[in-house]
């Protein structure tokens, strides 16, 4: 029996947590050459003719850590030893002097 693979699949439906009109009407994933992507789309009716289309976006999956990043750097809690405009004074117990 071939193993199941999901490279170009996805699978998309209805966001059950839309609660305004920018939110996406459905949602979903996709994996494209073994790369994941996440799918929003809006409902939208052609001007032209009053058919209905969906308008998609795609965004790839990045890793989740376990912890937020934070990009900001806090100067008074953060510091590199080597740099004398942050090191900490216990940094100097090895001074000879």
């Amino acid at each position: 029996m071939a193993e199941y693979s999901n490279v170009n699949r996805g699978t998309i439906a209805k966001n059950p947590r839309k609660e305004s009109d920018t939110h996406p009407d459905i949602k979903g994933s996709i994996n494209v050459d073994g790369k994941d992507y996440w799918l929003d789309g809006w409902q939208k009716t052609n001007s032209k003719d009053g058919s209905k289309f969906y308008s998609l976006t795609v965004k790839a999956k990045e890793a989740r850590s376990s912890a937020p990043q934070n990009h900001r750097q806090d100067r008074s809690t953060s510091y590199d030893r080597d740099d004398p405009r942050t090191r900490r004074r216990d940094d100097d117990e090895d001074l000879p002097f």
